[in-house]
């Protein structure tokens, strides 16, 4: 059995981070433990500059994406033990490919068995790799229905406004905001995390930690320094949008979907 084990944490939230970092060292003191900060770009930058560890800990929202941006950039030999709110499509992606997975908040019972079965499984597993593109291509194919509209309150009146006439979402000082083509703004009561899980993916895309887009809204798709991507869209935005090297993969890839 190998004694020198390196488990990295990949959480989003600091206090969540250091409680799964605590409940390890309590069940494993000898393990080496690493908690990252739960961004998709900084967990990608840190694995292109360290070795690969024996097991990761992923939560699968992360601050600027999700788990599975990470997965299909740095595609990681380690095992992994995703770490999720109850999500009944996600759950059953690991549960055909046999990745295991905790529920939050996690449990230390439960913890130590996905412990203990990773420590027993350490010699026999093979890379994830081959696995990985079967959990994507899984958990775009379990019917999950997404958000079609939104009640907007405007004016002591309530109305519908359906998603596909969002040209975009923002946030802005925590609160977040829906675009439509004519420029106006209406507040919607969803952080961008939230969203992002219950948006059509063929439809929208996350470009960065502010903004999400319709693909309806792109105007340009300007090549930029060092593989990335300046992006113009409709109606214009504050600010200027510029997609970093990694993301622009995905985003080239649901462009061409």
């Amino acid at each position: 059995m190998k004694k020198d084990i390196t488990a990295v944490i990949i959480e989003d939230e600091i206090p969540a981070a250091r409680l799964l970092q605590n409940m390890i060292h309590s069940l494993r003191p000898e393990w080496n433990i690493i908690s990252l900060p739960g961004y998709v770009e900084d967990s990608i930058k840190w694995f292109k500059e360290n070795a690969q560890p024996d097991l990761i800990f992923l939560d699968i929202h992360l601050i600027d994406g999700n788990a599975f941006d990470f997965l299909s950039v740095t595609k990681p030999t380690s095992s992994i033990i995703f770490t999720t709110a109850y999500d009944q499509y996600a759950v059953k992606a690991f549960s055909v490919n046999s990745i295991d997975y905790l529920l939050k908040p996690i449990d230390t019972e439960k913890l130590k068995n996905a412990i203990e079965k990773f420590e027993t499984k350490i010699e026999l597993m093979s890379p994830l790799n081959d696995q990985i593109e079967i959990i994507l291509k899984t958990l775009q194919n379990t019917g999950k229905k997404y958000r079609t509209r939104f009640m907007i309150s405007s004016n002591d009146e309530i109305w519908p406004l359906d998603a596909e006439n969002v040209s975009y979402f923002h946030s802005e000082n925590k609160i977040t905001f829906a675009v439509t083509p004519d420029g106006r703004e209406h507040v919607i009561s969803l952080s961008l995390n939230k969203l992002e899980e219950e948006l059509d993916p063929e439809l929208f895309f996350r470009v960065n930690r502010q903004i999400i887009i319709n693909i309806d809204s792109i105007d340009k798709a300007i090549p930029y320094f060092k593989g990335k991507i300046k992006l113009i869209i409709r109606p214009k935005y504050s600010k200027e949008i510029i997609i970093s090297e990694h993301k622009s993969q995905l985003f080239r890839q649901w462009l061409n979907h």
